[in-house]
């Protein structure tokens, strides 16, 4: 099996946050959340690192970035741009973001031919998350997965979030992922979404969610080239649409042209949406290091 790579999504213009969330400083000595990551997905196996950014912020992306692993991996930087597309499409003037997930790991087409994952840049998964993907992918050659969480555990007390809530059948395949957006906890205690009619969905503590931990081979970028295609001459023209990754598993799943494994993991996960997040994240990795997880200075000795 090749060893295999890893997908960063880090194009987002942290709206919610700020600012450039994937860059900002949380370990003692400067590391980002994605520094973290990557020990863990060193440790474990992955042999490159694909960076999905903006070509808005490349040059200071790589000054971050660039050199700071040694020959520890390889590193790339692929950008996400509105042109970027799989058909000659005339998207609305209005529009300012790129297409969203589902098109931020489909820019990487060119640079992988084997067996990766996909993370959040601005998500800590777990050491225990990267290995669990490299024994999956040693395991099931040529299979799809997905690193589920519960959603009680992926809430902040600061404002809504969207999670991909899985659906797996009897046997532990996906059966379906949707997409909801701006999920909370309200003043009763119970989580919800504004579901198409306005009145609130309501989903349990522990509903399994997806946090963009997913394991995939190259067959991801066939069905996206379809499937993207298809939403631009839908949905396009609207300045606000996104296509995610979970509506292409959805997609595919429903045209049996894959199965994607519901994994499990006792990982703890901890992530970074609104400025109100960071002391807690810089808590997080702090208690982490006290307990002799990661290094005080991650890449010190590198």
């Amino acid at each position: 099996m090749n060893k295999p790579a890893l997908v960063v999504l880090a194009a987002g213009m942290g709206s919610r946050y700020g600012g450039l969330k994937q860059m900002d400083a949380f370990g003692p000595n400067g590391e980002t959340i994605i520094d973290y990551s990557l020990y863990d997905a060193i440790e474990a196996g992955f042999e490159k690192v694909l960076f999905i950014i903006r070509e808005s912020f490349k040059n200071e992306f790589q000054k971050v970035f660039s050199g700071k692993y040694g020959n520890k991996i390889k590193v790339e930087f692929v950008t996400q741009e509105l042109d970027n597309l799989p058909i000659d499409y005339q998207y609305s003037l209005d529009r300012e973001k790129p297409w969203g997930t589902a098109h931020a790991v489909w820019v990487a087409k060119d640079y992988i031919n084997g067996p990766f994952a996909v993370i959040n840049g601005d998500d800590y998964y777990g050491k225990s998350a990267f290995k669990d993907l490299v024994s999956f992918f040693g395991t099931y050659p040529g299979e799809f997965g997905v690193m589920a969480y519960l959603l009680k555990n992926t809430l902040s007390d600061h404002g809504t979030v969207n999670r991909g809530v899985c659906y797996p059948d009897e046997e532990g395949f996906l059966n379906k992922v949707v997409e909801c957006v701006k999920i909370s906890r309200q003043q009763d205690g119970k989580i919800s979404f504004p579901g198409s009619d306005g009145n609130p969905v309501y989903l349990e503590d522990n509903t399994l969610v997806s946090m963009n931990l997913w394991a995939f081979t190259p067959l991801y970028f066939k069905a996206t080239d379809k499937y993207f295609s298809e939403f631009l001459l839908q949905m396009g023209h609207l300045p606000k649409s996104e296509f995610y990754i979970p509506d292409v598993i959805d997609h595919m799943i429903k045209n049996r042209e894959t199965k994607v494994r519901v994994l499990s993991t006792d990982s703890n996960w901890f992530g970074v949406t609104y400025q109100e997040d960071r002391p807690f994240v810089v808590e997080s990795i702090n208690d982490l290091i006290s307990k002799g997880m990661y290094p005080e200075d991650l890449w010190k000795n590198i």
